[in-house]
């Protein structure tokens, strides 16, 4: 078998879809993104493709060390992100190819069903309680949300007060049976983060992610030692010689993207490696039907693993939806807030290529919002 083709499909709200083909006749698909970055991602792809038409698809390993190693320059989010939607590919194609899913391939299940959560908005506690207790009614079992908007690098006592208050008024909404995530997104300083994780340890979050951007990643270890509140960091981390200098630290959950940190293959070396510091897996996936497909296929796999984000009812996708692109939604059918294994081979999914095509033709120039502080400088989003 040879790989004759790779296409790339720019589709709303903010992703990019690869097709690849082969002359047997099975297609595989990926999700090569860096959001906000597609077409820059695309034009990644497009130039490893000379590398792999006219190779044997099922050498997935041989084409991943070729691919990021092979032109001389290594790492950053472009070439990884494009690595990692051609690997998932790979991995599609492997797995039609034999005749079973990918999580099979990987050394089998683990677990019979996979734990999800939903995000949830609400600028108000009232909006966010709201919100909390109408994805506990769809079944969800744990829901994640923003810290706060936009602050300032040092919140003032009042403001401090408003986020505390309502995160708690989601605690309060989901009870203590239900477990409730807190996204800081690299929007708060280390000092503010040292401020506010005290204040939440009442509130017993499950996990309060990225509390420092990750070029501050030296101060986890402080922060990991000033507090009982789990942490996690990981999104903006793209290779295990990254998550290799932030374990050590004492982070509670490492959280890869598949979509960003070079595939299926290297996301599960990152769990390997996060598994021997006690470190659990939450694999980063607010992206389209197949990131989410190829991060299912890791969470059965992966003895680590802790819980999956899915991006159904993101807040800043807009009115599309993954399941736009699917022939069959049924993997993406969760039941009491758990996915269970599709049992189709490779991805697990039947993409209707022709709403790719569709959806395509318009594309999107999705772009990460810029925020400005009063004083008119740059604030992080």
């Amino acid at each position: 078998m040879k790989i004759t083709g790779l296409e790339t499909f720019l589709v709303p709200p903010r992703w990019l879809f690869l097709r690849m083909t082969t002359d047997e006749g099975i297609t595989g698909w990926g999700e090569p993104v860096i959001e906000g970055r597609a077409a820059t991602t695309a034009a990644a792809v497009a130039e490893l493709a000379g590398r792999l038409v006219g190779q044997d698809p099922l050498r997935i390993e041989d084409h991943w060390q070729v691919l990021t190693k092979g032109g001389f320059y290594r790492g950053g989010p472009i070439l990884s992100s494009a690595v990692a939607g051609i690997d998932q590919a790979l991995w599609d194609i492997a797995g039609k190819a034999y005749g079973a899913p990918v999580h099979r391939l990987l050394g089998g299940p683990v677990r019979d069903r996979v734990r999800m959560y939903a995000w949830i908005g609400g600028d108000r506690p009232g909006d966010a309680a709201d919100s909390a207790r109408a994805q506990a009614a769809a079944g969800f079992t744990a829901v994640k949300m923003n810290a706060s908007g936009q602050l300032p690098p040092i919140a003032t006592p009042a403001g401090t007060d408003a986020i505390v208050a309502r995160i708690a008024a989601v605690r309060e909404a989901i009870g203590a049976d239900r477990d409730l995530m807190v996204d800081f997104h690299g929007r708060l300083t280390t000092a503010m983060s040292r401020r506010l994780l005290p204040l939440l340890e009442p509130l017993r979050p499950l996990f309060v992610e990225e509390p420092v951007l990750p070029e501050f990643s030296r101060d986890l270890r402080h922060l990991v030692q000033q507090t009982t509140v789990p942490i996690a960091v990981g999104e903006r981390l793209f290779s295990r010689w990254d998550f290799r200098d932030v374990l050590p630290a004492g982070i509670a959950v490492a959280q890869p993207d598949v979509s960003h940190a070079g595939g299926i293959s290297e996301v599960r070396r990152i769990a390997a490696l996060a598994e021997a510091y006690d470190v659990l897996l939450a694999p980063h996936c607010p992206l389209g039907p197949i990131a989410l497909a190829a991060s299912l296929q890791i969470a059965f796999a992966v003895p680590n693993f802790l819980i999956q984000e899915q991006s159904l009812g993101l807040h800043y996708d807009g009115n599309a939806s993954m399941l736009d692109y699917l022939l069959d939604p049924a993997p993406f059918r969760f039941t009491g807030g758990y996915a269970v294994p599709a049992g189709r081979p490779g991805l697990g999914l039947d993409i209707d290529e022709a709403a790719v095509r569709r959806a395509a033709r318009d594309g999107h120039r999705w772009r990460t919002p810029v925020w400005r502080h009063d004083d008119g400088s740059f604030a992080e989003w």
